[in-house]
């Protein structure tokens, strides 16, 4: 079950995405509690000046998170990507991930994430000068390229395994796609062939069926989760368990997922304190709630609560 990532030893094939204002730190724990072999942090800036901000100071908080822990940073400067790579890797970073896949548009302006698939020299150009700046793995999350008449992807996964890339994750939609409709596995299974670098299948897995027939049709050597995870961090346990023995776990009780809801929360107001930390638990208990019969009167309790302990005390009581 395990791969490799460089002489990074990864434990199993089934990986945590790096999602913007969701991957943080009690959210990789979780996560990687219920069997994530890797969990991938949210993108930082290349932006080596914003590092002390609040927001990019939390964003690389990885107190007493086990190895390997794994950095995405974002931008388009080669020199500053490297020299992005470079503190993080100095900082006991072990894995830098290099954002090509992003498809909103206030990074796009920037012509940073699945901008760059446009522009196959500078891909070449930022991957070279960030793999020759540190001497931990880089890896290349990407799309299948800029929209349908441009799917570019392997002739980039060329472009990074000649830059020293160490493996690489292709979302199966295009830039232009963005997440709308159904991902296609096709040019996954291109890149797989046109590399000998690990190629992780990224996309609409949701369910262990779904993961093992990726697997299967990609040839990848792991895959990655993303929105899955929203709401159901036990997803990793049962692909893991199907994957190694075919059976189907059941999901937990909604008792059982009151309690994962809580203990996240309380991650949440220990990480990021009382008031951002009641904001961000909002959006986690509406992902949780929608595995019970969803209570109106529920949702209006949790967002009107003034404080933690109220928010605390509405799950507590549902639980029996």
């Amino acid at each position: 079950m395990s791969f490799n990532i460089g002489s990074i030893k990864i434990k199993n094939k089934v990986i945590l995405a790096p999602m913007a204002g969701i991957t943080d730190r009690p959210f990789r724990h979780i996560c990687r509690e219920f069997g994530a072999g890797l969990a991938f942090s949210e993108m930082v800036t290349s932006d080596i000046a914003l590092y002390h901000s609040k927001k990019s100071f939390k964003r690389l908080d990885f107190k007493g998170e086990k190895a390997p822990i794994a950095v995405q940073i974002l931008g388009n400067d080669p020199q500053k990507m490297a020299q992005a790579a470079k503190i993080n890797a100095d900082q006991g970073i072990d894995i830098i991930d290099i954002n090509m896949g992003c498809p909103a548009k206030k990074v796009l302006k920037k012509a940073a994430g699945s901008a760059l698939m446009q522009d196959e020299k500078l891909v070449a150009e930022i991957l070279t000068a960030i793999v020759k700046a540190v001497d931990i793995p880089v890896t290349l999350k990407m799309r299948t390229g800029w929209d349908k008449s441009h799917k570019n992807a392997p002739d980039i996964a060329k472009i990074a395994e000649q830059a020293g890339i160490s493996a690489l994750t292709v979302h199966g939609r295009t830039r232009a796609c963005k997440f709308a409709g159904e991902a296609e596995y096709q040019t996954i299974k291109q890149v797989v062939e046109a590399v000998n670098i690990p190629v992780i299948a990224n996309g609409d897995i949701k369910t262990p069926e779904k993961a093992a027939n990726v697997l299967k049709q990609t040839g990848a050597a792991a895959i990655m989760i993303g929105r899955g995870a929203q709401g159901t961090p036990w997803l990793f346990e049962q692909i893991l368990t199907y994957l190694k023995t075919g059976q189907i776990l059941n999901p937990p009780s909604q008792t059982q997922i009151l309690k994962i809801m809580l203990a996240h929360c309380q991650q949440l107001y220990l990480f990021y304190g009382e008031l951002k930390g009641l904001r961000i638990a909002r959006k986690h208990i509406a992902w949780y709630s929608r595995h019970f019969q969803y209570n109106k009167v529920f949702k209006q309790q949790i967002n009107q609560a003034e404080n933690s302990q109220q928010q605390q005390q509405i799950i507590k009581a549902l639980i029996s």
